[in-house]
């Protein structure tokens, strides 16, 4: 794997996993906020929660996701000789 490959990979990693805390914390939070407020999860409208909690629990996974794949391409670009 060449550096400009392995970066175009990371790259390709940031940007899809930022569009999806994009969507999760721009998208549920203001923009379906009327339709989730329908439901409710631990007492309190959907919309609400997002807006509060899940945005924030959704950023930490996508760490977490993000820190796996890393790996996986690090151990990749190591067996291949970057």
């Amino acid at each position: 794997m060449t550096p400009k490959r392995y970066w175009r990979t990371n790259l390709r990693y940031v940007g899809i996993l930022l569009g999806i805390w994009f969507l999760v914390s721009f998208g549920a939070s203001v923009l379906l906020v009327d339709v989730l407020d329908g439901m409710r999860m631990f007492g309190f409208k959907l919309g609400f929660w997002f807006a509060q909690q899940g945005a924030i629990y959704v950023f930490v996974l996508i760490i977490f996701v993000y820190v796996f794949l890393m790996n996986r391409l690090d151990k990749k670009s190591i067996a291949e000789g970057i």
